[in-house]
């Protein structure tokens, strides 16, 4: 189940022309799961009609002529007890004064008053008016309340000029928000190293020899874990996945460098889950050069990479609380992940197999079958990778919860 769903979010809009992108953060919300509700204050009016957030969301969309109407018995309380989060997305300087010093003239300020629950603000406006020590004084005394603030970020403004103002993306809006959800999660105080993507042993300055992992399933478990409240470290080989907001990220290439990155950041803590396919071979000898056609066609030896599950094995009393492996297989799944098992000393293993042509590599579904050591397995159906991140994090929870 995803964290937005039948989360309340009210989403408040204030005079900015970034108000178009919070349309679409609202649409992002509402296809979540999230019941979202927005207030818009009258200048938000004058950029974008509430009739375009109540199309995205399903449900009305709020403006001062509620404030006084017989919408709701104090409309701004009961909006504001409902919710698990408001988020004030673009909110301008003059919003952030308001907030700042108490002053509640419209249905988006009363509400903010009257919430009990997490803020978030995504300021945007000219990077003049963001930089003047008003307002990074407001900002100041928001922070300091418990406020949340994302961005603004560099870039074009609607003056023409370039600065610090722009609201942040919806993208990683989203990330925040979902950060915010979770941060009372059942994993709240555990620390959780994750590893993904396919590592890249180099054969020659240009030539990589590697493997058609594309770190959505581990990416997705970072992201899980990140939702249920942990200190997510995500150790990833090269990829174009864009890193779960919140995560720690510690980039590797060689399956050299994630045993080293793994057996330093898993030492001590909560949890390891080993969802990189890293390497079992390496060359011998890299080229220190390109090699040629004209040379011939090159032959290379290899030898055994670092087995990073084994070096886990051995880390003694600084071994994580829980290990969670792999085994990706094309032939004997159960039997070669059973090994894996026991022979890793493994508290859960995640198999699956790869000849499976909607499961597996770069694909966004997977099919997968739980192990455990006391014979207990669990065979998933055809999931979405977060689904299948889910699963696996409801398990880790309950094997922390056992000791």
């Amino acid at each position: 189940m995803s964290i937005f769903t039948s989360k309340h979010i009210i989403l408040g809009i204030t005079g900015s022309i970034a108000a178009y992108k919070a349309a679409d953060l609202a649409s992002r919300l509402t296809q979540a799961g999230a019941l979202v509700d927005v207030i818009l204050t009258p200048s938000a009016e004058k950029f974008i009609a509430p009739l375009t957030f109540q199309s995205l969301t399903g449900r009305k969309a709020f403006t001062d002529s509620e404030l006084w109407g017989g919408e709701a018995h104090v409309l701004h309380v009961g909006l504001a007890h409902s919710a698990d989060l408001l988020v004030i997305a673009p909110c301008t300087a003059n919003t952030i004064g308001k907030l700042a010093h108490g002053l509640a003239d419209n249905l988006l300020t009363i509400t903010a008053m009257a919430m009990r629950d997490s803020i978030l603000i995504a300021p945007a406006m000219d990077a003049g008016m963001f930089e003047n020590p008003a307002t990074q004084d407001n900002v100041n005394i928001l922070q300091e309340r418990g406020f949340h603030f994302v961005g603004p970020i560099e870039g074009h403004l609607a003056s023409g000029l370039t600065g610090r103002g722009r609201m942040t993306e919806p993208d990683e809006l989203l990330g925040n928000i979902r950060l915010l959800l979770g941060v009372n999660g059942k994993l709240k105080g555990k620390k959780i190293v994750v590893t993904a993507g396919g590592t890249q042993e180099p054969l020659d300055p240009v030539r990589i020899l590697t493997n058609k992992s594309s770190g959505k399933q581990g990416y997705a478990i970072a992201q899980a874990a990140l939702d249920s409240g942990a200190s997510v470290v995500l150790v990833t080989a090269p990829t174009s996945l864009i890193p779960p907001v919140g995560a720690k990220v510690i980039r590797i290439c060689t399956a050299k460098e994630m045993h080293d990155v793994v057996l330093e950041e898993a030492a001590g803590v909560d949890a390891l889950v080993m969802a990189a396919a890293v390497a079992d071979f390496r060359p011998k000898k890299v080229a220190k050069n390109k090699l040629k056609k004209t040379d011939g066609i090159p032959q290379f030896s290899l030898e055994v990479a670092p087995d990073i599950l084994l070096g886990v094995a051995g880390m003694g009393s600084r071994k994580p609380g829980v290990v969670i492996g792999f085994a990706a297989e094309s032939t004997d799944l159960l039997k070669n992940a059973s090994h894996k098992l026991k022979s890793k000393k493994l508290n859960m293993l995640v198999a699956n197999n790869i000849s499976d042509p909607d499961a597996g590599f770069s694909v966004d579904t997977n099919r997968v079958t739980l192990l455990f050591p006391d014979g207990k397995q669990e065979t998933l159906p055809l999931l979405a990778k977060a689904e299948v991140a889910e699963t696996i994090i409801a398990h880790l929870e309950v094997l922390l919860e056992n000791g």
